[in-house]
């Protein structure tokens, strides 16, 4: 402002002050273009840092290579007990994927699709049936294989309250029973127990340690998983939950269809189940009936003849 009220003093004193206006005007530009310079270089050195930090992501992406999605999610009508062992199996599964519930209308073959969507190679569903029977679905999208279990003995984290803990998000250490090696269906289920529940190397929820054992037990033809921490370095396992049992009844070729490839020959239905039991009611109440009539026919009435003399010593007046 000082050098414009100059410029028009010298103006009015007759003076051309064309040289110094032009100079104040060289200095402007001059000092536009400093400052384009400056703003130049530190958007040259931001865009230097992006690349390295790109750089950087790109390598720690590049060793995340098993990108493996499971799929966690259940059938409409489960029971309370079925949807919070499900939020922990979720929980300790850091790749895990959740999804509203499938309608009962809808057939399990649409589940591929939902896989797909979510970009799941991976599922594992849970189907309630009548609000009493839980069944566990696991599968390979979309090609398969597919095994399904009925569940049982099921007890949830907040219902052991075990003084186990672990992080979340923890890579576990995976235990099988060494009946899983004898025989060809149990040598596909321990396969596919890998597949699913086993962090996958540097994924990005997941953290660096191994502090828990997921263990897989047969026993009488079941497989019982337990979940237990590791306290010390000498191996010293707390347990921490869920607990549950799983029969297996079929496994399938492909992905919730296909051939049978094995089928349980001691699996009773739970409605089977249930029938004995009302027919051993009814057997029971059928035994106490006829128990009453032969009770009855045993210890029949018996009359003897009577005579005129026996109202002889009887005293009182009718």
């Amino acid at each position: 402002m000082g050098q414009k009220r100059k410029a028009q003093a010298l103006e009015i004193s007759g003076e051309t002050p064309r040289k110094k206006v032009k100079a104040y005007g060289v200095q402007k530009n001059e000092n536009k273009a400093l400052k384009l310079n400056v703003t130049n270089k530190k958007l040259s050195k931001k865009s230097a840092k992006k690349k390295t930090g790109t750089k950087g992501s790109t390598a720690k992406k590049t060793n995340w290579t098993n990108k493996t999605r499971v799929l966690v999610f259940s059938s409409r009508g489960i029971t309370y007990q079925g949807r919070h062992l499900m939020k922990d199996i979720s929980r300790l599964m850091p790749q895990s994927k959740s999804e509203t519930k499938l309608e009962r209308k809808e057939k399990l073959f649409t589940i591929n699709e939902l896989c797909e969507m979510k970009n799941c190679t991976k599922c594992v569903f849970f189907e309630s049936r009548k609000k009493l029977d839980l069944y566990l679905w696991i599968a390979n999208t979309p090609n398969g294989p597919s095994a399904k279990f009925l569940v049982e003995n099921v007890h949830t984290m907040h219902e052991l309250k075990m003084t186990g803990n672990c992080l979340r998000g923890s890579r576990p250490l995976l235990s099988f029973d060494k009946q899983f090696d004898k025989e060809v269906h149990w040598k596909l289920l321990k396969e596919m127990f890998i597949q699913i529940f086993s962090t996958p190397h540097n994924h990005p929820k997941s953290q660096p340690f191994l502090d828990r054992v997921a263990q897989f037990s047969i026993a009488n033809g079941k497989i019982w998983y337990r979940n237990y921490e590791i306290v010390d370095e000498s191996g010293e396992l707390v347990e921490i939950g869920p607990r549950l049992v799983l029969k297996p009844i079929c496994i399938f070729s492909g992905s919730f269809c296909g051939e049978t490839l094995y089928k349980n020959p001691d699996y009773i239905t739970p409605n089977a189940l249930r029938s004995m039991l009302k027919r051993r009611k009814k057997i029971r109440y059928l035994d106490k009936v006829c128990a009453k009539q032969s009770r009855v026919a045993r210890h029949e009435d018996v009359t003897y003849p009577t005579s005129a003399l026996d109202d002889v010593f009887d005293t009182e007046f009718k």
